[in-house]
């Protein structure tokens, strides 16, 4: 391989190829599925040419059981025992290219050289996670002739490369489910498994939960699931029907973690069975209460009610200066709503008590102000030219208003604001990742959770880690750029559909609204009838019509194939409309 490479080094810089993903210290991403084997895994058809054939191997390297049985089929002896299967698969574009260098010996009719030409999407990382990496894939493929005149494979290329659609039929998203820092809110983490057999998924999950959050988390999400922690047996279905999980090595728990772990195992596992699921510690049943579980048994333990805004808050939207309701268009009680603040934007908080807007004060600054919704607000000291809207974090407790707002000053200086015994307080959060690497931040959102942020920095759909330092300082942490060949720079405005689904409105008249999973592999476009682009203000929640704004004004829908129903609330163009959070 290193003497081909040398050879092939001009033409891979002539054709501007971009560095292929690397891993480190990679471990398989499951155990091998199925009873497929290598005797079993169809041959490639007699005759077949080299650019087929390298084209029909990285098909058949979507499936990865028996050790990838069926890629192996196109491989030499000698590169079955020597290409890497231990490494995550990159997934590439289903739509790909296997073109002939030019670079062979015409004195050596039995060896030709084959380019694998397409598009990066992403990869999956050793804890099963998927991230974003896009970019031109250029890898050469050797090939060589075997006793009986065929052509296989002798130098494959370095990792695993998947087409999107044969990793769509091989792999299924799963999500499991890890607390916030406080252990008050269970939140989502997709994972990807591969499908084959079915019976074994819930091992794998089972798996995956034991070994905590996702990297790209770490930081952000806890467990209460003690580290080193392992199945006793491999939970499957017993003979009455329950789903059966069966821990140890997790010492002693306290009723509180037991009832802690019941809901992140149930919450996780109920996506991939209809079983009731029975959780076991050393064969005996985790709870002296309940033998049993299903999702109703454990909801006031997964702290949904924290993070959905009450059904009676039906929304507010700034025009004119004012806070009015996103229902009926009239403005609420207090300055904020008679005009007095000259507000920009605004936002409630998750319990509907309170309100943070951002007032104009001349043409060259603005001013956030916070306290008690249809109250006179306090001023905070954080002089701007300019501010986003600003964004709550969730109380702790239901009862317990929260104490806490995100704002972003100037583009680039991301501030949480901290209600204190001497009023509303401005402490930086480092978000030196997101700004330095993206571009001026024009709009900032806490997921209702707490754990993840998603901006528009320079036009891009960012999401970040909220982490939390041992000091109580704030970061930024691991930021990514979700969809960057879909939505480019075009993203305007962005919120949290649900704790792992975003919804932005962009100037892109193809695709003025946008639904993206957290993690960027799936993108959905809404239906484009009625609306006009730019869409500058769009909001969202869980169980709610998606509400934007456009040129012409106030537009709802309930889901991606929705056509957008005009409201009968007359906006202004600029308008910013906002369910609590």
């Amino acid at each position: 391989m290193t003497r081909l490479l040398a050879c092939l080094a001009a033409l891979l810089v002539l054709s501007g190829c971009a560095a292929i993903p690397t891993q480190t210290s990679p471990v398989p991403i499951n155990p091998s599925a199925g009873n497929a084997t290598e005797a079993a895994a169809p041959k490639p058809a007699k005759g077949i040419d080299p650019l087929t054939l390298v084209r029909e191997f990285v098909n058949a390297s979507a499936n990865p059981d028996g050790d990838y049985a069926a890629a192996k089929a196109y491989l030499t002896e000698d590169a079955k025992k020597s290409w890497d299967i231990k490494a995550p698969p990159t997934i590439i574009e289903s739509t790909f290219n296997t073109v002939p260098t030019g670079a062979d010996l015409p004195s050596d009719p039995k060896r030709r050289t084959v380019l694998l030409q397409g598009k990066n999407i992403g990869s999956l990382e050793v804890d099963n996670s998927f991230v974003q990496r896009v970019g031109d894939l250029t890898a050469p493929v050797g090939l060589e002739t075997d006793k009986d005149g065929e052509w296989r494979i002798s130098d494959p290329p370095d990792g695993i490369y998947v087409p999107q659609s044969g990793f769509n039929s091989n792999y299924r998203r799963v999500t499991l489910y890890f607390y916030n820092p406080d252990f008050t809110v269970l939140v989502p983490d997709p994972r990807y498994v591969v499908v084959t057999p079915s019976t074994a998924i819930p091992r794998r999950v089972t798996e995956l939960l034991l070994k905590g959050p996702a990297v790209g988390m770490r930081g952000a999400l806890t467990t209460a699931i003690p580290n080193g922690a392992a199945q006793r047996t491999n939970t499957q279905e017993a003979d009455d029907g329950a789903l059966q999980v069966d821990l140890t090595k997790v010492g002693d728990l306290t009723v509180q973690v037991r009832r802690q772990i019941v809901a992140q195992v149930v919450k996780s596992l109920v996506g991939v069975s209809s079983s009731r699921i029975r959780v076991l510690v050393e064969g005996a049943r985790i709870s002296a209460d309940q033998a049993e579980w299903r999702l109703a048994d454990i909801q006031p333990l997964t702290g949904e009610a924290l993070v959905t805004p009450d059904a009676d808050l039906s929304g507010l939207v700034v025009s004119g200066g004012q806070v009015r309701k996103l229902v009926g268009g009239e403005p609420i009680k207090g300055p904020s709503g008679s005009g007095e603040y000259q507000v920009v934007s605004a936002a409630q908080s998750l319990d509907g008590t309170q309100l943070a807007v951002v007032s104009r004060v001349d043409e060259k600054g603005v001013r956030l102000r916070v306290g008690n919704l249809e109250e006179p607000l306090a001023q905070v000291d954080l002089p701007a030219i300019t501010l986003t809207r600003p964004t709550w974090l969730l109380g702790g407790r239901e009862d317990e208003p929260s104490t806490e707002v995100w704002t972003v000053a100037d583009g680039s200086n991301v501030v949480r604001v901290l209600k204190t015994d001497n009023g509303w307080r401005a402490n930086a959060v480092n978000a030196s990742e997101l700004s330095s690497t993206f571009g001026p931040i024009t709009e900032l959102r806490l997921s209702r959770d707490g754990t993840r942020v998603a901006a528009v920095a320079g036009g891009r759909l960012v999401v970040a880690a909220v982490v939390k330092g041992q000091d109580s300082s704030v970061s930024l942490r691991l930021a990514r750029n979700l969809q960057p060949t879909v939505l480019g720079t075009a993203v305007l405005t962005v919120d949290w559909l649900a704790q792992d689904v975003l919804v932005a409105g962009t100037s892109l008249a193809s695709l003025p609204i946008a639904k993206v999973n957290v993690d960027g592999l799936k993108v959905e476009r809404y239906n484009a009838s009625n609306l006009t682009v730019p869409v500058r203000s769009v909001t969202a929640a869980p169980g709610r019509n998606v509400v934007a704004v456009d040129e012409s004004g106030l537009w709802s829908a309930g889901d991606v194939g929705d056509v957008w129903r005009a409201s009968t609330v007359k906006v202004e163009s600029g308008a910013k409309a906002f369910y609590p959070g």
